[in-house]
């Protein structure tokens, strides 16, 4: 089956449910950023405004706010990339009929964090050098010698191995116990409502209201998730920036 991932053994071109939404939210994302923006005016209207109020609001918010204005500007494409795959990505949690995020499986957020990733250490190495870039980044300058022993390999794991994996598992731990908190709620809806009736009526109703209102608490969370590892990305590429000043 092309789309039902039921198969016991996938062919690695094999498409799941989970990447056919990743692919129409991609396609959807840059259609509609390429149509609001393909011929740009002086003073924006309709969609070229919509489009250049979000961007505005990345590039003054998390960009220039963490890079300053001429990083932020040179960053801002890959920052807000980031930024709006995945709210957009995340959205689809809250949808109907999708009601799941791709981003609550692992491949997704390891994607976006091996961009940040390789973006952080891309600019470092070509600011630097790659020996002086990861000197910079693991020697605490007015340390004493022997406890270099100690801090060289505690900031070597903190900032090459744990630092994509934290990126990767904040966001699709949070994206996917959403996704269960909703399945639970609205799954009792549908148990005490349609096959159990009468008096379990009332925890059916009591499990709409909380599934509604953890709804409106996902959305939240899916404009957090979507700041959270742009803003982070942001600070990477600070941090790269000024290696030196560790």
């Amino acid at each position: 089956m092309l789309f039902g991932g039921e198969q016991p053994n996938p062919a690695w071109w094999g498409m799941d449910r989970l990447m056919l939404i990743r692919l129409v939210v991609a396609f959807l994302v840059a259609a509609g950023f390429f149509i609001a923006m393909r011929s740009p005016k002086i003073v924006p209207t309709g969609a070229q405004n919509v489009a250049e109020s979000f961007l505005d609001w990345v590039r003054i918010n998390i960009a220039e706010e963490i890079l300053g204005k001429e990083n932020g500007r040179k960053f801002l494409a890959i920052i807000a990339s980031i930024f709006f795959a995945t709210i957009f990505l995340n959205l689809t949690s809250i949808i109907p009929f999708l009601n799941v995020s791709s981003n609550a499986r692992i491949g997704m957020p390891l994607v976006m964090a091996a961009v940040a990733y390789i973006t952080y250490c891309w600019v470092g190495i070509a600011k630097y050098g790659f020996f002086g870039f990861i000197k910079s980044s693991i020697v605490l300058p007015g340390v004493p010698l022997p406890v270099h022993f100690l801090l060289v390999p505690i900031e070597f794991v903190s900032t090459f191995i744990l630092r994509p994996f934290t990126l990767t598992v904040r966001l699709m731990a949070n994206m996917l116990s959403g996704h269960i908190m909703l399945v639970l709620f609205f799954s009792a809806t549908q148990f005490f409502v349609v096959e159990k009736s009468g008096l379990w009526s009332f925890a059916g109703i009591g499990g709409l209201i909380a599934g509604v209102g953890f709804t409106f608490f996902e959305l939240l969370v899916i404009g957090l998730q979507a700041y959270i590892f742009a803003l982070l990305t942001a600070v990477y590429i600070d941090q790269s920036l000024h290696a030196d000043s560790h």
